[in-house]
């Protein structure tokens, strides 16, 4: 999705802060966290301050342009830029890599919630902890 198109469809400005945090979420290729995304800015910007960064990343979260995610033991939020929620995180305990599953299950989980339980998910975010297969080997 074109960040000027989302902003401006909700009336919301086009900053720089905006600019440079959807470019490094969208650049990175992995998961950052809030303090690695504002390294990044700040390497490229100085002037964008700290709070900003993090401003700027709840924005994202509330437009559904970026999904938070707490993936380690180090209860810090790891954030992406947003997918579909059949995505399931595979977050490896030996390397930290994490990888993305797709697939149906997440579909049926939705659909188990709520024809047995009349729960209604907005949305679902599922990680599991093990080993890639490299680390398992």
């Amino acid at each position: 999705m074109d960040l000027e198109e989302a902003l401006r469809r909700r009336d919301l400005r086009v900053t720089r802060p905006r600019q440079l945090v959807w470019a490094v979420l969208h650049e990175s290729g992995h998961h950052l966290t809030a303090a690695e995304i504002a390294a990044e800015v700040a390497r490229r910007d100085p002037a964008v301050n700290l709070s900003s960064v993090y401003r700027t990343l709840s924005l994202f979260a509330d437009l559904r342009l970026a999904r938070e995610s707490r993936l380690g033991a180090d209860d810090a939020s790891h954030w992406e830029p947003a997918h579909a929620d059949d995505v399931i995180h595979l977050v490896c305990a030996g390397c930290d890599a994490v990888l993305h599953h797709e697939g149906r299950e997440v579909e049926r989980l939705r659909t188990h919630l709520g024809e047995h339980h009349g729960f209604v998910a907005e949305w679902v975010d599922v990680v599991v902890h093990g080993r890639c297969p490299d680390c398992a080997a």
